[in-house]
């Protein structure tokens, strides 16, 4: 059986291709030929593919960007979390002293009830010394976070060494007692015969006391209230 014979002019299949581009109106793109409609087809397609590649790539790479800027961060995090995994026993030791020593110094700390007490420390410390109290006045509590401070101003006088043994004395009671302001003089220069040798000491002294569970929730409620006014 015989072959059939097909010979293909491409020459004229390319010469009529050529044609149906021609005299194209852009205005009516309905009434092109075929082939520019499959050609303007296909080059809007891949258009549109190549613009949401790209800018699916875009946004892909800017991502990948900042989960790197991140990388540091995380290595820095992790590297403390190993450390405090692996240091966990000796934390939690750190952590069971430290609160033992905050226990300490809060039984360094009177009561509310207890101040009357540690007021007529003070003043007694400055007696057996055999100092004269000239001036014990306590002043306008200030009440903190978690503590009260009550500055108390005195002012002694007697002898340099009495005057120094007071305030080891001061220093060495059972509860917290600061002095501030130290100023040591003749009583000459307050306008007093200097006699025996007598010295005066004026200062400051502040104790601390902490505060019961009512007042510490009233300093909450006050900090809410004014955490609320400034947000208004």
């Amino acid at each position: 059986m015989a072959k059939p014979n097909i010979n293909i002019d491409f020459n004229a299949w390319l010469s009529d291709a050529q044609d149906q581009f021609r005299g194209l109106n852009p205005n009516e793109p309905g009434q092109w030929p075929l082939l520019p409609k499959l050609a303007t087809f296909v080059v809007a397609g891949v258009a549109v593919v190549a613009l949401g590649w790209f800018a699916l790539l875009s946004s892909q790479d800017d991502q990948l960007t900042a989960e790197r800027d991140k990388e540091p961060a995380l290595k820095q995090d992790y590297r403390g979390k190993l450390a405090q995994a692996i240091n966990l026993n000796e934390l939690r030791k750190q952590r069971t002293q430290v609160q033992e020593y905050v226990t300490q110094l809060e039984k360094q700390l009177p009561g509310k009830a207890e101040m009357d007490a540690l007021l007529s420390d003070i003043n007694q410390a400055g007696l057996g010394r055999g100092l004269e109290f000239d001036l014990f006045r306590p002043g306008q509590v200030s009440v903190k976070d978690y503590y009260a401070e009550l500055p108390i101003a005195i002012r002694v006088t007697g002898r340099y060494h009495d005057i120094g043994a007071f305030t080891a004395d001061i220093a060495n009671l059972s509860r917290i007692v600061t002095l501030h302001g130290l100023v040591i003089g003749t009583p000459a220069t307050a306008g007093k015969d200097a006699t025996g040798g007598n010295l005066y000491m004026e200062a400051i002294a502040r104790t601390y006391r902490y505060l019961d569970p009512a007042e510490v929730q009233a300093q909450r409620d006050e900090q809410a209230k004014k955490q609320k006014g400034d947000k208004k």
